[in-house]
């Protein structure tokens, strides 16, 4: 099977940091490929947070994730700090990928990228439904496009 490939986008307009905890940890002492998908999709709730959104009414509708790929560059280890950037591509009628970078930026190490889908959805039809303009309006500033 081909190796997942992944490039990264030339600048990302949300970045947090999230510490690795013992929890996060497998029995190999690095950072757990389950435990990564938790800490992207916290730092996809701060995402959408930092937006003034909840995941569970973005402007008006719920959003699901329909899809991850992750492309593992290193390993991390309890204790270190990830630097989690983000930013909004590839709209699409129903949604957009959410492009994603972990990083230790003490260490100068890239440890994970990736991409997550996401999809709007209707809730008294609980079927997709298109990006509100809303949304679209407040990040076109953060991808310097309108969708």
């Amino acid at each position: 099977m081909p190796r997942i490939q992944f490039t990264l986008p030339d600048r990302f307009s949300f970045v947090t940091d999230m510490q690795i905890y013992i929890s996060h940890v497998n029995q190999g002492g690095h950072l757990d490929n389950a435990q990564l998908l938790t800490l992207v999709s916290e730092a996809r709730v701060r995402f959408f947070k930092s937006l003034g959104y909840t995941e569970g009414n973005v402007a008006g509708h719920p959003i699901v994730v329909g899809d991850i790929v992750a492309q593992y560059k290193s390993e991390g280890f309890h204790g270190e700090t990830m630097r989690v950037s983000m930013v909004p591509q590839d709209f699409n009628l129903y949604g957009f990928d959410l492009v994603f970078q972990m990083a230790c930026p003490d260490k100068g190490r890239e440890v994970a990228r990736g991409k997550i889908g996401i999809v709007f959805i209707d809730m008294a039809t609980r079927k997709v439904s298109p990006v509100p303009p809303a949304f679209l309006e407040k990040t076109a500033a953060l991808t310097g496009s309108n969708g």
